[in-house]
């Protein structure tokens, strides 16, 4: 008699969209790199995002650019994510009107880049996996 593999669970998986947060110090040289992610997930009603400023790429783009309002901006993507009384005008949307104002395309020193989708687990955990594998 042969042994039957036991049976494998299957995990829920759901679709997510993110956008990495990039910083362009002098916006007429188009010069950038990035420095945050923002995730969403309707199925979950998710969306944050983790931000990181590497002030040594920062200097290298722009030696005059100001490292505290750019981490002052940067702090806005994530209280926006987060909703509630931080997020100014967009408090009370809901966290797909958030993520679509958030990557809607500015021309100010920090900016959202395309969007990318993918299948996760864990929308929360997504969010500091894609910090460290494309912003640290």
């Amino acid at each position: 008699m042969t042994e039957q593999p036991l049976p494998v669970q299957a995990i829920q998986r759901d679709v997510f969209e993110y956008a990495l947060v990039r910083v362009v110090p002098r916006v007429e040289r188009g010069e950038q790199f990035n420095a945050g992610v923002v995730v969403y997930c309707r199925a979950k009603s998710f969306v944050a995002a983790r931000t990181h400023l590497d002030e040594a790429k920062l200097r290298a783009l722009d030696p005059e650019a100001d490292p505290e309002s750019i981490k002052a901006a940067l702090g806005a993507v994530e209280r926006i994510c987060a909703g509630g009384e931080g997020a100014g005008q967009a408090e009370r949307d809901d966290a797909g009107r958030r993520f679509r104002w958030l990557i809607a395309p500015r021309s100010t020193v920090v900016q959202p880049g395309p969007v990318h989708t993918g299948l996760t687990a864990d929308p929360a955990a997504e969010v500091d996996r894609l910090l460290d594998l494309l912003v640290r």
